[in-house]
């Protein structure tokens, strides 16, 4: 065999062994129901292609926020007990009859413990004894200050409930649900930008997508603390350790998305969402408390950025939380998950590529993409000539062969002068124009401008 020749298949669907030295095989050859599809208009082709995602959505939304909201619950609480560590165990029996595996007291050693460890979040109460109060941190758990005095109050005291003590109360007017919603803003910020980077970014290099990210990370990130801070007034200061903090957390989800939208392509949207969006907002605990929240979003709370980012907004708004450390180790996490997957996956996403070509396969989004080109070509081509309009092989919307009645006006800062009549298109609203030389001026066998000669006259001439 010639060293070039390309051994023949015996069916269009390829051989099994392709000689190595073929630069591609044939196209194999699609299926009935890929057929089928392509047959439809191309522009109905690519909606159809794109419901996965509301379906998508309506799904995670009910399995997400409806499935776990509905089953909260309080579910081994962590409440302190101060000073009498023989009361534990007491208090503990009276819970677990009440409502097994609801809560778990431990012991305080002082009032002062109990109190930091409130405003930690490392409990999320504790009942004094001998004052009989119940020391909760609406600031760190706006819902748990409010939901554990009316649950746990008839245990621990059923003459005389114990009265609740705040230690680190809400600013006057904010009813703690800004941080999740800073927090949701900074990850929309992050995550959407990398996301359509992924769709239609592929073949750009690296060092072009991170330069997008951080750019659009740092003007987004802006624009939502400039709003929430200075316009509307939600948080009072801190304007530029919140642009600081939204920027970073930003860029740390722009680059894990980043990373994966070399492995999912298209599909980049729904991990996106389930881990940024879906699971982070019910684990996080900043929409009610974990304690409270099912399995496995109760897992999921040591994870997910949501976590992350509401306790060192906590921590910077109200001086409550765990502090900063976990949540920079977790959005160090983040970006170097999302720069290895990115180092990987560009040689991934390529070699991908190259062995489809090779391979003559397509995707369906490739072909009706294709279609609806050529679809739009022709419609394009039809409309003009519904108008007597034609585009010229420069790309010139033109009138189409016939003699101009009348000269026509031109709309003002149109170029007509000397022995030139410009037709624009300015009833279609386009600015594009062409000088046409009047019938008058042409000598014989010489076309108009933006005309093609006809056989007779380039015979002639």
């Amino acid at each position: 065999m010639a060293k070039n020749a390309h051994p023949q298949h015996s069916s269009r669907r390829g051989a099994t062994n392709v000689d190595p030295r073929r630069i591609h095989a044939v196209p194999p050859e699609k299926s009935a129901y890929r057929r089928w599809f392509s047959s439809l208009n191309p522009s109905l082709q690519l909606v159809f292609l794109q419901l996965w995602m509301p379906l998508f959505m309506a799904v995670m939304f009910v399995l997400c926020y409806v499935g776990a909201f509905q089953s909260t619950a309080p579910r081994e609480v962590p409440i302190g007990v101060v000073g009498q560590a023989n009361a534990v165990e007491q208090y503990q029996d009276v819970a677990d009859e009440a409502a097994p595996g609801a809560w778990s007291f431990v012991s305080v050693k002082d009032g002062d413990a109990a109190q930091e460890q409130v405003r930690s979040g490392e409990i999320a109460a504790a009942y004094d004894v001998e004052g009989n109060a119940l020391i909760v941190a609406s600031a760190h758990q706006a819902q748990a200050a409010n939901l554990i005095p009316a649950a746990l109050g008839p245990l621990l005291n059923p003459d005389q409930p114990p009265q609740k003590s705040d230690v680190a109360p809400l600013p006057t007017g904010d009813v703690g649900m800004t941080p999740m919603y800073l927090m949701l803003a900074w990850c929309i910020s992050g995550y959407l930008a990398a996301m359509f980077i992924g769709l239609m970014g592929g073949p750009l290099r690296r060092r072009t997508r991170l330069a997008v990210i951080v750019v659009v990370s740092f003007i987004l990130s802006f624009i939502t603390c400039f709003l929430a801070s200075p316009v509307l007034g939600a948080i009072e200061g801190h304007f530029w350790q919140l642009w600081g903090l939204g920027w970073m957390w930003a860029l740390a989800i722009g680059l894990a998305v980043n990373g994966l939208s070399y492995f999912c392509g298209r599909f980049i949207a729904a991990p996106a969402m389930t881990v940024f969006i879906f699971l982070s907002i019910p684990a996080s605990g900043a929409a009610f408390p974990e304690w409270f929240m099912p399995e496995p979003f109760r897992a999921l709370n040591h994870v997910v950025v949501g976590s992350g980012i509401t306790e060192m907004l906590k921590r910077l708004l109200y001086d409550v939380g765990p502090g900063y450390s976990r949540g920079w180790i977790m959005l160090a996490c983040y970006a170097v998950v999302g720069i290895l997957l990115t180092l990987v996956g560009k040689r991934y996403w390529e070699w991908q590529r190259v062995r489809r070509m090779l391979q003559g396969k397509t995707t369906m989004m490739q072909d009706a993409q294709r279609a609806s080109g050529r679809q739009h070509e022709r419609d394009r081509e039809a409309i003009l000539d519904d108008f007597g309009l034609k585009a010229t092989t420069g790309g010139i919307i033109v009138q189409q062969n016939r003699a101009l009645s009348a000269p026509e006006t031109p709309p003002s800062g149109s170029p007509a002068s000397g022995d030139t009549d410009t037709t624009s298109m300015w009833a279609l609203g386009g600015p594009l124009e062409q000088e046409l030389t009047r019938p008058s001026d042409a000598r014989p066998g010489e076309a108009r401008s933006g005309e093609p000669r006809s056989g007779d006259d380039a015979a002639r001439g």
